[in-house]
């Protein structure tokens, strides 16, 4: 593993751009686009809210396996940006390749910069860099979303409180050591603000009580659902 002074910028921006760079490149990987394609399906920006995540995947094609596969792999690969950049040149610089897997997904090149949402991705690229924020945003989704049946509140509600769980942790020593780094909360609150960008559309239909819920036909026209 690379040793870097986060003090030296002239000797630590390579790596950064480096970290930038192929986290994007794996955050735009639109799976979604891909495995949909591969099992027959037509192009899935075409149906339902337009959405390359599992969300919509699941309403398009009704596979909860094509879905559940969209979703890890969604995840999957924030949490390869990171494990992968923290490996060659360490924590600090993993942050960066968290950023970038984020807005790769969510403005891809490969499919004219109209990606998703972004919250699988946000958390795998947490479960990676921060295992027990991680585990408690993805709790917070699942709890949520069984309860209400609305992915995208589900999405918000787990993602805004992240940086919640990340300060409340930071406090917390076991072995010598914090469960939460405090300087991660910093990326936490960036995934949070990136996600409730995203989620304008939803936070507004969720107001209205227009909100489509999981496994239901979408409400509105392509490219506005979670």
């Amino acid at each position: 593993m690379f040793l870097i002074d986060p003090i030296s910028w002239s000797f630590a921006w390579p790596y950064l751009a480096a970290a930038l760079a192929g986290g994007y490149l794996l955050g735009s990987i639109p799976f979604g686009i891909v495995l949909t394609s591969l099992a027959g399906h037509s192009d899935i920006r075409r149906e339902g809210s337009g959405n390359i995540g599992a969300t919509n995947v699941l309403r398009v094609t009704g596979s909860r396996l094509l879905a559940a596969a969209v979703l890890i792999l969604d995840a999957g690969k924030g949490a390869a940006a990171v494990l992968v950049a923290d490996f060659l040149f360490g924590q600090e610089i993993a942050v960066v390749a968290g950023v970038g897997a984020m807005v790769g997904h969510i403005f891809p090149v490969w499919i004219r910069f109209a990606g998703g949402k972004g919250v699988a991705t946000a958390l795998g690229t947490l479960l990676a860099i921060v295992p027990a924020v991680g585990a408690l945003a993805c709790l917070t989704w699942l709890l949520v979303a069984a309860t209400t049946r609305y992915s995208s509140l589900a999405a918000i509600v787990s993602l805004v409180l992240a940086p919640i769980y990340a300060w409340i942790l930071s406090w917390i020593p076991v072995n010598g050591a914090y469960l939460a780094d405090p300087q991660l909360r910093d990326l936490a609150i960036v995934i949070a603000v990136l996600v409730l960008i995203r989620h304008v559309g939803n936070i507004v239909r969720l107001l209205r009580g227009t909100e489509s819920r999981i496994g239901q036909k979408s409400k509105v026209g392509p490219g506005s659902e979670t």
